[in-house]
């Protein structure tokens, strides 16, 4: 799920980014960075676009059956007036 590539490009970006006068850590900063991110990011409850989109769709599904369930209950309840009237 989490692209390690990502978060090594990440961190390189940090260190690159480091004023002069710290240019001589970066690379610790960026492992430290790419530990750090890897840690933070795997407290995310984060799902993949795979999972997302099978999620949509049995969403997109359920709306439709309860569309359709609301619709015949409102037939039924018609009917039942009908009747009794």
């Amino acid at each position: 799920m989490l692209n390690p590539k990502k978060i090594e490009d990440l961190a390189k970006q940090l260190s690159d980014n480091l004023p002069s006068g710290l240019k001589q850590f970066a690379g610790e900063v960026e492992e430290r960075s790419k530990q750090v991110l890897q840690s933070q990011l795997m407290k995310l409850d984060l799902v993949s676009r795979e999972e997302f989109e099978v999620q949509q769709h049995v969403l997109l599904r359920t709306r439709e059956k309860l569309e359709a369930l609301q619709t015949k209950v409102e037939a039924l309840e018609k009917l039942l007036e009908d009747k009794q009237a």
